[in-house]
């Protein structure tokens, strides 16, 4: 697409991915990420202190090497990033909306730190970057406000030394919903998933209102949210490793699941992670599926 039909193309994409989720029923609705290459990469790169043109390498978490910016002078934030995405969210529906950035401890492993002393110092620099994004997002009429740690259970170890501590930090006098998501990897992509989290209980020291976690294709032991007492989780419930479209009564059998150790008012229901491989008409129909079994499962509950 050529750069001056590229922003008008995004629009109308994403217009299409809203349009598809406010006919499925979603309640909070997100802008598709029509504008990103990867979750990650649209943010990072529009920061000064990376060099891209001469890019670093660093593994990423199935052990292969990446192309990756290369830190090579302070982190900072010339500009906002998403903001203009939030407006036009917000001008295309009346739904609460969200957005999401990624977060400080993903984006350092995702780099090849020649700058910073060590990476928990990067981490901290990174997470000014978000913080600043975050508080301006918000105030672009943002709803919910998400930050994306996937790196969190693929790098336990770094993760404890400063994880927490940046995440903080980058969500320090952000005001409202804040949800801090982690993973296993996109679907499509890494099939050998954990059957629990190795770092999850440390999340509940996290300023997050909210833990995104994805469990339908994972069959995440309902006992493991236990470890998070005080957040609101958004439990995955759609499996998108799978090709089969989930019923209703599949979804509202994972919500049963949960609610054996969670209270209604503590449960938010998501697909597990990352819909962008899957075919359009699938996606939606898993929305569909999604939305149908919470109605099921408000009337289980006499909702």
């Amino acid at each position: 697409m050529q750069e001056p039909f590229l922003e008008d193309a995004q629009d109308d994409a994403t217009r299409l991915a809203v349009r598809d989720m406010e006919l499925a029923g979603v309640d909070v609705i997100t802008d598709g990420e029509m504008r990103r290459e990867s979750y990650s990469n649209r943010f990072a790169t529009a920061l000064d202190g990376v060099d891209l043109d001469a890019p670093g390498v660093a593994l990423d978490r199935t052990g292969h090497e990446n192309p990756v910016p290369r830190v090579v002078g302070p982190i900072h934030r010339a500009r906002p990033v998403e903001v203009r995405d939030v407006e036009f969210l917000r001008s295309i529906t009346d739904r609460r909306i969200k957005i999401t950035v990624p977060g400080p401890f993903t984006m350092t492993q995702q780099a090849q730190n020649d700058h910073y002393a060590d990476d928990r110092s990067l981490a901290l620099a990174y997470a000014e970057a978000v913080n600043e994004e975050l508080r301006d997002l918000e105030a672009a009429g943002a709803d919910v406000v998400q930050i994306d740690e996937p790196y969190l259970q693929a790098r336990p170890e770094p993760a404890r030394e400063y994880a927490v501590e940046a995440i903080n930090r980058a969500l320090e006098g952000i005001e409202g919903e804040t949800v801090l998501h982690t993973c296993f990897g996109y679907a499509h992509i890494v099939h050998d998933r954990l059957a629990g989290y190795p770092f999850l209980s440390e999340l509940n020291d996290c300023l997050a209102t909210h833990l995104a976690l994805e469990a339908a294709q994972p069959n995440l032991a309902a006992d493991v949210l236990r470890e998070v007492p005080s957040k609101i989780v958004v439990l995955g419930v759609l499996d998108l490793g799978s090709d089969e479209v989930e019923t209703p009564e599949v979804v509202a059998q994972r919500i049963r699941t949960a609610l054996e150790v969670l209270p209604p008012e503590r449960l938010v229901l998501a697909p597990d992670c990352g819909m962008k491989y899957l075919p359009r008409d699938r996606a939606f129909r898993k929305l569909e599926a999604m939305v149908a079994g919470a109605r099921v499962s408000r009337e289980d509950l006499g909702l």
